[in-house]
């Protein structure tokens, strides 16, 4: 049985300061019936909460941390940045050297602007695409978020449908009058939302794998129509891989898809656990953003060096090692495959270092199939987990993450799954 008097009296008195003790609603845990984790520290596959309970992190942050906690090379690197300084709202070298280290993984991405967060680069992004394009309407789809924009904050996923939450609480209509919602790979809304929309559309985003409804991979043919049809009538598509960059491919969805959209977003990784984001895709599109356009945005913190240089050693070390990124993802397929047999009335899918197990009985393909899955089984399956030793999201719309040094870990996961299964 883990501890966790120390955790409930640092909840309480985070409770008298932040909405629900919490500075993201997430980190809550309201809807497993369990006291939220208090971390303390972490240090490869394992983090530390504020009782010394230990549990190997599939958390990670939410995704950022690619290596693990505290990895030695990004520590070494960040320590030396720090002492000099850790913000001058002017450009410094680590931005290019970042920059130039993502063209490497991801040449497809001509000109790029580093931002503070995901929601930044996607707002972003939207904004560059309806000046560009000089058309108002979104296509966005269900279930997929793109951080916490107005226009954006509908029909979205992970934490929203945790919580259960209306898309739109304090967001007048007509903000969203714009949004145009779709069921994630349904191929044949997309042609007809086409031919009566087309004209007026400026822009599509999409999670070209789906993180935040958990791991929802494309069907075929679904990102090939969105290629054709916003080719065909002028709209920019714009590629959210905030989560998905650096995890479902070393070079994200492109990669992996042979899909290029015009723009991409990035975060999570590339900050290497700092707080970071970016948009970037063609030279004519980025070219219209100030000062080199007329397109504005702007940000103080933007291209922090100490993110920066956390981002840089992230992607140095993965680059250098990109035979561990392919053992840790081929290693978790092995305990799978070892354990299929034993996981009744779940379905799990893997997409790279990102994986959910679905309580539903075939793989879901979009939101509505996601919101099927039995809740009080996950929820029982996350209790389960944490109180022997493995830390999974809270939430069964959110996706799990390996590290690169989560190799000789994941035996737990699937140990517990399975004592879990065979208990029902």
């Amino acid at each position: 049985m883990r501890k966790i008097e120390k955790s409930e009296m640092i909840y309480s008195k985070a409770r008298n300061l932040f909405p629900g003790g919490v500075n993201s609603p997430v980190r809550a845990f309201k809807n497993v019936d369990s006291e939220p984790v208090i971390a303390e520290k972490g240090k490869g596959p394992y983090l530390y909460d504020a009782d010394g309970n230990r549990y190997v992190d599939f958390i990670l942050s939410w995704g950022p941390l690619l290596l693990g906690h505290a990895h030695p090379y990004v520590v070494e690197v960040v320590q030396k940045v720090v002492s000099q300084g850790t913000s001058f709202g002017l450009t410094t070298e680590w931005e290019i050297k970042l920059a130039e280290k993502i063209k490497e993984f991801m040449p497809h991405i001509e000109k790029l602007r580093f931002v503070n967060s995901g929601t930044e680069a996607t707002m972003s992004a939207i904004r560059l695409a309806r000046a560009y394009t000089g058309k108002e309407y979104v296509v966005k789809f269900n279930g997929c978020y793109h951080g916490h924009v107005d226009y954006l904050l509908v029909s979205a996923g992970s934490g929203v449908a945790t919580l259960s939450l209306p898309g739109t609480p304090g967001i007048p209509e007509e903000v969203v009058s714009k949004t145009l919602v779709l069921e994630y790979n349904d191929i044949q809304g997309v042609k007809e939302l086409f031919e009566k929309y087309g004209s007026q559309i400026g822009a599509v985003i999409v999670e070209p794998v789906a993180g935040n409804m958990g791991v929802v991979r494309p069907v075929d043919g679904f990102l090939e129509t969105l290629r054709s049809v916003t080719d065909k009538y002028g709209a920019v598509l714009i590629f959210d891989e905030v989560m998905t960059g650096f995890r479902v491919s070393p070079g994200g969805a492109v990669e992996k898809t042979g899909i290029e959209p015009d723009l991409v977003t990035l975060g999570k990784v590339i900050g290497g656990g700092f707080p970071v984001g970016a948009y970037g895709g063609k030279k004519e599109i980025m070219e219209m953003v100030a000062p080199e356009g007329e397109v504005y945005q702007a940000g103080t913190l933007s291209g922090n060096p100490v993110a920066m240089a956390a981002g840089w050693a992230t992607l140095d070390y993965l680059q250098k090692n990109l035979d561990k990124w392919h053992k840790v993802v081929e290693k978790m397929r092995e305990f799978y495959e070892k354990s299929k047999d034993r996981i009744r009335g779940a379905t799990f899918v893997q997409e790279g270092t990102m994986f959910t197990m679905f309580f539903t009985e075939r793989e879901p393909r979009n939101f509505k199939e996601v919101s099927q899955q039995d809740k009080k089984k996950f929820s029982a399956f996350f209790n389960y987990q944490i109180e022997h030793g493995v830390l999974i999201p809270p939430s069964g719309f959110e996706a799990n993450f390996l590290s690169l040094a989560h190799t000789d870990v994941l035996d737990l996961y699937w140990e517990n799954s399975v004592k879990f299964f065979n208990s029902m």
